[in-house]
């Protein structure tokens, strides 16, 4: 009867805590043309740590170098673990996030002497109190890295 019971308390447990930490992922995608072939735009925003430059603040490569399973450190406060990587692109993750944030760095070909560059983020609403709140926090999202990407165009485009 006892293991009945603690059974039935851990089944409990468990289905309470999976409905407190249900997930609510949303994607924004963002993409800009830019008047350069993709090989030039990577030499000059693709770095892993050119993030400092587009966000105007520091970054400090941590671990590793610019491979998979490096760590850099932005603005003295976030850690970000590379986590995929091909010639023209990289994805990270911030691995003590509470909104399980990802992001992902991408150029494609786009026509003779142009670029398609794509910044997308991933991370979990979940954890936000309101509807309200996450449209806020998307929103402010969408502004800061439209931003981002205009920098990263502006720079990538410079002569």
């Amino acid at each position: 009867m006892k293991v009945q019971a603690c059974l039935a308390a851990v089944a409990a447990l468990s289905l309470s805590a999976g409905a407190a930490a249900a997930a609510e992922f949303t994607t924004i995608p963002l993409e800009t043309v830019v008047d350069a072939p993709p090989e030039v735009v990577w030499k000059k925003v693709g770095g892993w740590c050119d993030i400092g430059a587009w966000m105007k603040t520091t970054c400090v490569i941590t671990s590793g170098g610019e491979e998979m399973g490096s760590v850099r450190r932005i603005a003295d406060r976030i850690d970000e673990l590379m986590v995929a990587k091909t010639a023209w692109s990289y994805s990270y993750s911030q691995p003590k996030s509470p909104i399980d944030y990802h992001g992902t760095v991408e150029v494609r070909p786009e026509g003779k002497n142009k670029s398609r560059l794509i910044y997308t983020l991933v991370y979990d609403l979940g954890t936000l109190p309101t509807a309200e709140a996450k449209a806020a926090d998307k929103e402010r999202r969408t502004k800061m890295f439209t931003g981002v990407l205009a920098t990263m165009k502006s720079i990538a485009e410079a002569k």
